[in-house]
């Protein structure tokens, strides 16, 4: 085994592909949150058209990232446990990997490789 594979049954090694799950979950609630300003946009500009109100499309586009953002809170709750709950997995795996990089230069790791391999 190599030092660049990752020992068996460590806890912050289960899931190896977090980081990709991570980064596919935070791009669809980032372009999920987009969406929803886009939509409120579009909505305020075309109310007030019905109205016959001209309003600028940055005004527009600014009131509707002040409704966006505690809207999206609520509408995407689990698209952003689902982003959390990766966060917390990758940075436990960061963590290990810093403990065990420490022990390493401390040269704690390579008594205990010592100890098994002869």
């Amino acid at each position: 085994m190599s030092d660049a594979t990752p020992p068996e049954g460590v806890p912050g090694q289960q899931t190896p592909g977090a980081g990709r799950r991570l980064a596919r979950d935070l791009g669809l609630y980032t372009l999920a949150r987009l969406a929803l300003v886009v939509v409120i946009t579009v909505l305020i500009m075309l109310v007030a058209r019905l109205v016959s109100v001209d309003i600028p499309l940055v005004v527009a586009a600014l009131f509707a990232l002040i409704i966006a953002m505690p809207l999206s809170l609520t509408l995407f709750k689990r698209l952003r446990t689902r982003v959390n709950e990766d966060i917390a997995v990758v940075d436990e795996r960061r963590r290990h990997d810093k403990a065990q990089l420490r022990a390493r230069l401390r040269g704690e790791a390579a008594e205990d490789n010592q100890g098994t391999t002869s």
